[in-house]
């Protein structure tokens, strides 16, 4: 049996006496009666955008990340863009609404926010899981009051019809969706009319050129983690909550002071490779924002009051190795600039230190951020804590960001 708390905790952030009880007897609970083990891997990443964003978003994923155009599932109001590496990594599932008035519950998650309601399709949906069974994970999962759409509402949402979608959640706005996939078995999703379309394709094939034009095909790999901002007062209800839906456990967590934030990790306990399998990143304010006249104010919470609960960036991990006796991060991140993609501050780190990161703007299409991190000589950690108070320092100042703030404000 998976012993989920059998994992060293890392991190100097204090939680409640409540929390560390509660993840005790959760993951505790989870083990006994199979759930850890029955709950594997994230299979895909589910990101919906603009109508008519998706081709763009697709080149601009196609030239930043390792992924690959697969195909395109049509239904009556929505396209599904499917994006592949290879079957160790998970698939992104961009998708895009035909028609801008279509109105549904993900619309509504970002109406209510100030920044959000400005591009109202645009967000990210959450995870899919491949389970060993998943009438039995369904079954456990719903004696613990997890709440699921039903089928009728599935087929309307023109989600995909073999998975089983959690509703989201009051405290990251994410949806947690399970399947079953034999592990041999590659992914093909229950849904609408299968097609490559000329335009996504054209799109595709451009962006790999400049990839391997600008030489740094060969040094992108997989999702590192994704990282959710949530309000100050849920973090640790989000974690614990996550840690119900999924098999992953706390590694731990560190406090920002002086960005008034702390980051929280979370990862899987089947898979000790975050490039099969990502970690999961939970980022809030210590205070809530009306004490930021006492405190610091917290770029945190600022995101989350103008954005709402939401995946905050998608990190993305760079070979180990030099390239141009650059180190390849340095070497990618200089590529792109050459390209014209912004970044919102230099590369942080170093190689004595274990690892170097930066993060990208925002995009344009989907709002979220590009991390890159390359972790040198085997380097075991996941962050330091001086890389942390940068990026979120950075993330507070981003201009697209503000030039949105700005615009919902006018």
């Amino acid at each position: 049996m998976t012993v989920s708390l059998s994992f060293p905790r890392v991190g100097d952030k204090q939680n409640s006496p409540q929390f560390e009880d509660y993840l005790g007897q959760l993951l505790n609970e989870r083990d006994r009666i199979g759930l850890t083990e029955a709950i594997r891997q994230i299979d895909a990443l589910m990101i919906t955008v603009e109508p008519s964003h998706a081709v763009a978003y697709l080149a601009e994923l196609c030239v930043m990340t390792p992924y690959h155009y697969l195909v395109t599932l049509e239904t009556e109001t929505h396209y599904t863009h499917i994006l592949r590496i290879d079957m160790s990594a998970p698939d992104i599932l961009v998708r895009e609404v035909k028609d801008p008035n279509v109105r549904g519950i993900f619309r509504s998650l970002n109406e209510v926010y100030p920044i959000g309601a400005v591009k109202p399709n645009s967000r990210y949906m959450g995870e899919v899981l491949r389970v060993t069974d998943p009438h039995a994970v369904v079954d456990m999962q719903k004696a613990r009051d997890i709440r699921f759409f039903n089928q009728e509402q599935i087929r309307k949402l023109e989600l995909p019809g073999n998975m089983a979608v959690v509703k989201p959640s009051p405290y990251t706005h994410n949806i947690v969706a399970y399947w079953e996939r034999p592990e041999t078995d590659i992914r093909v999703y229950a849904l609408g009319w299968s097609s490559i379309r000329d335009d996504m394709q054209a799109a595709y094939e451009a962006a790999k050129a400049t990839q391997k034009r600008l030489g740094i095909d060969t040094l992108l790999l997989p999702i590192d983690h994704l990282a959710t901002r949530i309000y100050s007062q849920n973090r640790e209800a989000a974690i614990l909550e996550y840690l119900t839906l999924t098999s992953y456990y706390f590694w731990g967590a560190y406090d920002i002071e002086d960005q008034n934030s702390s980051t929280n990790v979370t990862k899987s306990v089947h898979y000790a490779n975050e490039l099969e399998c990502p970690a999961k990143v939970f980022t809030a304010a210590n205070h809530p924002y009306f004490m930021n006249h006492l405190l610091t104010e917290s770029p945190t919470e600022a995101f989350v009051r103008n954005f709402g609960p939401r995946l905050h960036h998608v990190a993305v991990a760079v070979k180990d190795g030099e390239t141009a006796e650059l180190a390849n991060i340095d070497f990618v991140v200089n590529s792109l600039r050459d390209c014209g993609q912004k970044f919102l501050l230099d590369v942080i780190g170093s190689k004595e230190a274990g690892l170097k990161q930066i993060f990208s703007s925002a995009s344009e299409y989907s709002s979220l951020i590009i991390e890159y991190v390359q972790r040198f000589g085997g380097f075991q950690g996941f962050f330091t804590k001086d890389n942390v108070a940068e990026l979120t320092h950075a993330a507070g100042v981003e201009e697209s960001l503000r030039e949105l703030q700005a615009e919902a404000q006018a």
